[in-house]
């Protein structure tokens, strides 16, 4: 029998290993996680070697067995597959410069549980085992070979290598934890089983608990669904694991199953939920698409694997192309991860869009669901808008329905260059706005937006295949269908003939307004406020206001309707010159009555309350 042999571990390896032992880590439970995952890649490479090579794999089922001892207060992990020869437990556990070490080093900065956070980028899962053990041995025997051998250390700079006494071992890998004091936690099994059903819940090989003199008991499924081919799927195998993965009592309104090779391989099971989930408006904006890196959970929090605006997702998505070892620093600035979140969007998108033209009904059940959370990826400046427009929805004023805007351009009036849009609180309230009535005789559509983020993604994209969304407040809106030479006289002549009108209500209301017109949207009203093209929206910046984001709002334009009747009696009071303070207090009445209609604030609601009951008192 060989003589033990003592080694020294490499000097960058002394000073992880002194780092992590020392360290206060948040989430020790991952330890477990790291030698569960050695030990599942320890069977899956015994797999791949037995299809090259005959007799390396006997009738023995791989599996993994944890066992616990408490009055030894030992934890063992153990493992029947590829296993290791002694030149192999050398390199592999007695240095990882190889994997980066001294660049680990480089990134330290001080703050313990940051650099924590980074050591598993750099391949040292195995020795995440020091932060609850005081020392570890792995006695190992390659496929193939007859001889055992084991390794030790204390993580204190050295370890040793001798050949197993043991005659009865055979192949495979075991890990005993000697544990620290303080940690009897982890010989517990219903604390092994929480650990397992967290990160391990869908290794493919079965991982066993068996405490002393007890039966062994499966801690995990062995079965992740989604590598499965989809016609060995049932839907209620679906809805069993949508359930489990969501938390949530529903079907899933849709199943997205999609195994994608190419230059990056991953597999995504997606569900989206037939009923609004209950954290979809969390400040946060928490997203629920678990991270898998070959069936291994990862992570849920944190992780750029899906954009916002499709947080109500659930399900997961597993990478064959990402180190299991990977930091959370690391994942938020990852390639492959960027290009998975890139074509899961466009594959989401895609689905929705097929769905929109072929069950239109329950896509509008979707849409009352998680359309206002869809919409807020058109606020950002992003690759998705013409896709995420294509599949929006609005309601028409017309047709008193849902549409799309490509439907909206398909029964445009002929002329018609623009697409009309309104803003406020609800459909009922501004279904009545005065700013709609020229848009009603002359039968022009316009859309209803009632959803808060309306105002913002408007103001990102204001146009739809080349033509201009436009709110109906904008004051250069002509609705006449000929827009030409002969109209735009008109309107000067129009202007003109009543300037006496305009000026006298721009003297009456001096610095409340910007200006004042003669309006071609009004019918039935006599004012309403608007804006100057390329001025924020009126709800818009009443939103900025509110939350303190805009100091000194901006003074509208007041259109006025010169063939209604107050507006002609005004009028005929300044042609005639017997204008006075009345006629004065009716113009700032009609000003502050356009303003409530737009849910301005009044400058003084106790002079408007006075001048109302002075006007009906004349009644």
């Amino acid at each position: 029998m060989e003589k033990t042999e003592t080694r020294k571990f490499d000097a960058e390896v002394g000073k992880v290993l002194h780092l992590m032992i020392h360290s206060l880590y948040t989430n020790k439970d991952i330890f477990l996680r790291e030698l569960i995952s050695n030990a599942s890649d320890a069977c899956d490479k015994l797999k791949f070697e037995a299809a090259k090579k005959d007799n390396i794999l006997d009738n023995e089922d791989l599996k993994i067995s944890i066992s616990s001892n408490k009055e030894l207060k030992t934890l063992t992990i153990r493992d029947n597959g590829i296993g290791m020869a002694k030149q192999d437990l050398i390199e592999n556990l007695g240095t990882i410069a190889r994997s980066g070490t001294q660049k680990f080093l480089e990134h330290v900065t001080g703050d313990k549980k940051q650099d924590l956070q980074l050591i598993g980028q750099f391949g040292v899962g195995f020795y995440s085992a020091f932060m609850v053990a005081e020392e570890i041995t792995v006695n190992s025997q390659k496929a193939g070979d007859n001889t055992s051998w084991t390794w030790t250390s204390k993580g204190d700079g050295e370890f040793t290598v001798s050949q197993l006494e043991n005659k009865d071992f055979t192949r495979g890998t075991e890990i005993i934890l000697k544990l620290k004091e303080g940690e009897e936690d982890y010989l517990d099994q219903f604390k092994i089983q929480h650990i397992v059903n967290t990160y391990s819940e869908h290794i493919s090989v079965p991982i066993e608990f068996k405490e002393e003199d007890k039966d062994a008991t499966t801690l995990n499924s062995s079965s992740a669904l989604w590598t499965k081919s989809k016609s060995e799927i049932k839907d209620e195998d679906y809805n069993d694991f949508y359930k489990k993965i969501s938390s949530l009592p529903d079907k899933p309104w849709m199943t997205l199953h999609n195994k994608n090779e190419g230059a990056v391989e991953y597999t995504n099971l997606l569900f989206i939920p037939s009923t609004k989930t209950y954290d979809l408006y969390h400040p946060d904006r928490k997203r629920s698409v678990k991270l898998y890196i070959k069936k291994v959970f990862v992570n849920d929090e944190g992780v750029d694997i899906i954009p916002h605006h499709l947080r109500f997702l659930r399900g997961i998505i597993d990478s064959q192309d990402l180190p299991l070892n990977i930091s959370r620093e690391t994942l938020q600035h990852n390639k492959i991860l960027e290009k998975i979140k890139d074509s899961t969007t466009k594959k989401v998108l895609s689905e929705l869009h097929k769905k929109l033209e072929e069950d239109r009904e329950s896509y509008v059940q979707f849409w009352e669901n998680f359309g206002p959370a869809l919409k807020e990826g058109l606020c950002e400046y992003s690759n998705d808008h013409k896709r995420l427009l294509d599949i929006c929805l609005f309601k028409s004023l017309k047709l008193n329905k849902y549409i799309t805007l490509q439907e909206y351009l398909d029964n445009m009036q002929k002329d018609q260059n623009e697409l009309y849009y309104i803003s406020g609180n609800d459909e009922e309230s501004i279904k009545d706005h005065p700013q709609l009535e020229g848009f009603i005789s002359k039968d022009v559509d316009v859309l209803l937006f009632t959803d808060t983020v309306d105002n913002f993604w408007i103001n990102v994209v204001s146009q739809y295949k080349d033509k201009d969304i436009k709110s109906v407040t904008r004051t250069d809106i002509n609705l006449e269908k000929n827009n030409s030479k002969k109209e735009d006289k008109k309107d000067k002549d129009i202007e003109t003939a009543q300037s006496e009108l305009l000026d006298y209500f721009k003297d009456a209301l001096k610095d409340s307004v910007k200006d004042v017109k003669i309006s071609k949207k009004l019918t039935d009203s006599p004012v309403c406020l608007a804006v100057a093209e390329g001025s924020m929206d009126i709800r818009m910046e009443r939103f900025l206001a509110d939350q303190k984001q805009l100091q000194v709002p901006s003074m509208k334009i007041l259109e006025i309707n010169p063939n209604h009747a107050l507006i002609k009696q005004i009028e005929k009071k300044i042609k005639s010159k017997t204008t006075s303070k009345q006629s004065e207090d009716l113009v700032k009445l009609l000003f502050d009555q356009a303003c409530i209609l737009e849910g301005e604030p009044l400058k003084n609601p106790v002079i408007f309350s006075k001048r109302m009951n002075e006007l009906l008192a004349t009644v």
